[in-house]
């Protein structure tokens, strides 16, 4: 990138001219106080991007050192030791209506390990007595049980294991004294995923005989969170990169990007809010005993909107979420969604209006976000399961209280049936077809195998002018106890399928938006 200045801690350091919209992180190399499993973007643009804050605004003195949770790709470890652990964080998106864009230079991080390099430098970092966190993002397979046995020649395969001789090695080293336990802030996406870590760590302990002094030390001494998380990260910005290093006016090459939105909701004792003051920093953590609403919150708000609507709009032809978004129609039908049938069934002492209605507003800045382009077919993905979990459950809470249905969620059904029509399967996927400015583009339906096979099968000769061939379609999907949790949602919810087919016979003779409109 030419004549610029390498992005180094005596570049930090030096009196060279950072740029004023630049916030610049603690100068200082602080003690390592956190191990974090997982080197990438999300991780970086979440938590190391808070501890950063923290310790900037001297409420904390704790440096980062990153561990490397699995063999090979090296290269991000070698570019972040290269820059001794700096980067550039951009988080852009909007606030209020307004477009806001936010500059960081992170300094929290000291250095990267590749621990199937160097166990030894690896194995050093569980005797360190200043070491107090463990933060880990090993992706949802990372949590899981693999039987496999105790090894000190190289890292175990599975994470839990990993951690169970980590944290062996450390109360070998300081005798079982209690005061070196370690607090466990898991951000895997997997339901209790602290509790889960924990459960695991004991099996391992246990099957590998490592004593009864150490089970009762991993028990009493350690402290495993649950949390959820919630921040969209757009990673490397490749297509921007050197525009933006001749801005910055140093060569950056681990430059992250995210959305300014961010919530951390951490399940554990109280007293983690004194030690972690995150909240002090303005940031938006939430400590709590119970992590569940707030995860109930964001699956049914922004993962039920994403799914109730994103199917319909791009058989509409829309292509992003924000595009989708600036239509006036659908900006109508999500707000329906929202206001008139989310919210009023999930809202419980727990979960006030104030509080979901502000989260909901949030999320709607967050679609119209103009510096992400939130592909529709991407979250397409898996529909059939995410429906159940994100919008489903919303219908059912929604007609046990009020003993009618949501019409736009119950729409919304209609409009995931339409998508998943094709009787044909193609490179592992249903080969569906939409219509845009009059011709016919086809489009992959991405699911389980078993899910497409069953829709390539239901599909298949059936006349779409035909309302009852649809009547039977909605019945044969409504009653498939293996897509809905053992629901036969014929039973479950009276009326539903006939409402159902009514929307999808329309669809399918007419189009989306005429059913939509109607519906509005």
């Amino acid at each position: 990138m030419g004549d610029l200045k390498k992005l180094n801690r005596e570049l930090l350091n030096s009196d060279f001219k950072f740029n004023d919209d630049l916030e610049i992180g603690t100068k200082k190399v602080l003690p390592e106080k956190i191990i974090q499993f997982g080197e990438g973007n999300f991780l970086r643009a979440f938590v190391d991007y808070m501890f950063n804050k923290i310790n900037a605004d001297g409420l904390f003195e704790g440096g980062i050192t990153l561990i490397q949770p699995i063999p090979g790709g090296d290269f991000l470890r070698n570019v972040l030791n290269e820059q001794e652990g700096l980067y550039t964080l951009i988080a852009r998106g909007r606030e209020d209506g307004q477009k806001v864009v936010k500059k960081t230079l992170v300094t929290a991080v000291n250095r990267c390990i590749n621990p199937y390099v160097d166990l030894n430098e690896y194995n050093a970092c569980a005797k360190n007595p200043e070491l107090r966190y463990v933060v880990s993002n090993t992706t949802e397979a990372g949590i899981t049980w693999k039987d496999e046995e105790y090894v000190t020649d190289k890292p175990q395969d599975s994470f839990p294991a990993k951690v169970t001789n980590f944290l062996y090695e450390r109360f070998k080293a300081f005798n079982g004294d209690k005061t070196k336990g370690l607090i466990f802030l898991p951000v895997e996406l997997i339901d209790d995923n602290g509790k889960t870590l924990k459960k695991f760590v004991l099996q391992h302990a246990e099957k590998w005989d490592l004593g009864k002094d150490f089970i009762a030390w991993i028990e009493e001494a350690n402290i495993f969170t649950s949390t959820l998380v919630d921040r969209i990260v757009t990673g490397y910005p490749r297509n921007e990169a050197q525009e933006l290093c001749q801005q910055f006016g140093y060569e950056d090459n681990a430059i992250d990007t995210s959305e300014i939105f961010h919530t951390w909701v951490i399940e554990g004792p109280a007293s983690l809010a004194e030690e972690l003051p995150f909240p002090k920093a303005g940031l938006k953590v939430i400590y709590t005993d119970d992590v569940k609403p707030y995860k109930k919150r964001k699956v049914r708000i922004l993962n039920g909107t994403h799914t109730c609507s994103v199917l319909a709009a791009y058989l509409s032809g829309f292509d992003i979420v924000r595009d989708m978004m600036n239509n006036d129609r659908f900006y109508n039908y999500l707000d329906k969604a929202l206001n008139e049938e989310i919210i009023p069934a999930i809202e419980s002492p727990e979960l006030t209006y104030e509080d979901l209605k502000g989260f909901a507003d949030a999320v709607f800045d967050r679609y119209k976000n103009p510096f992400i382009d939130h592909k529709l077919l991407d979250i397409s993905l898996n529909s059939t399961s995410k429906f159940e979990a994100r919008v489903l459950h919303t219908i059912q809470e929604y007609y046990d209280a009020k003993k009618a249905l949501p019409s736009i969620l119950t729409f919304s059904f209609a409009a995931y049936l339409a998508f998943y029509r094709g009787t044909e399967i193609k490179d592992g996927a249903l080969v569906g077809y939409r219509n845009v400015n009059g011709a016919k583009e086809e489009y992959p339906v991405k699911d389980s195998p078993e899910v497409l096979d069953f829709y390539a099968k239901l599909w298949t000769g059936v006349d779409a002018t035909d309302k009852a061939q649809i009547d039977k379609v909605v019945n044969t999907v409504a009653s498939n106890t293996d897509f809905w949790l053992g629901s036969d949602l014929t039973k479950t919810l009276p009326g539903f399928a006939e409402k159902v087919s009514e929307h999808l016979f329309n669809i399918l003779n007419n189009d989306v938006t005429s059913e939509i409109d109607k519906l509005l």
